[in-house]
């Protein structure tokens, strides 16, 4: 009985703990953002190592912007073509999402955690998503990374 009243209560702290996302947050969704990893539904994990595009996104003061696949190249700059998604900003009750279009489709996703360094956001198919945020490559002539 003792460790089924534990194991409740480290769930209610874990629920508690929830990050509460504001509407001064969603500047932190603007720049670059590399995945890192999918959790499925049944909670298997995809890891991502090196990744061949970012997904960019320019979201303005009125929540609404666009998201883009970008190519890092190793001179610090991007292949971008003329594809992307409109996004909105959406906050409903104690949730807030991101809601995309294209011409040929709409969908959203919950976003569950937004930091400066970290993007968690959840489909309808329940897999999350967990990006970090990440920059421009660029590497000078002896292979080391500059800034």
């Amino acid at each position: 009985m003792k460790k089924i009243v534990g194991v409740l209560i480290v769930a209610l702290l874990f629920v508690g703990c929830k990050q509460k996302i504001t509407s001064a947050d969603v500047a932190k969704i603007n720049g670059y953002w590399e995945i890192e990893k999918v959790i499925f539904e049944d909670g298997k994990e995809k890891q991502y190592g090196m990744n061949e595009s970012f997904d960019y996104f320019r979201i303005d003061k009125n929540n609404e912007g666009i998201r883009k696949k970008v190519m890092p190249q190793l001179d610090g700059t991007f292949l971008v073509n003329d594809t992307f998604e409109n996004v909105r900003i959406r906050f409903a009750d104690d949730q807030i999402f991101l809601d995309y279009s294209t011409p040929y489709m709409k969908w959203s996703e919950e976003i569950l955690t937004l930091t400066d360094v970290e993007l968690v956001v959840l489909n309808v198919e329940k897999k999350e998503y967990h990006y970090k945020k990440t920059g421009p490559i660029k590497l000078d002539d002896y292979g080391k990374k500059t800034k």
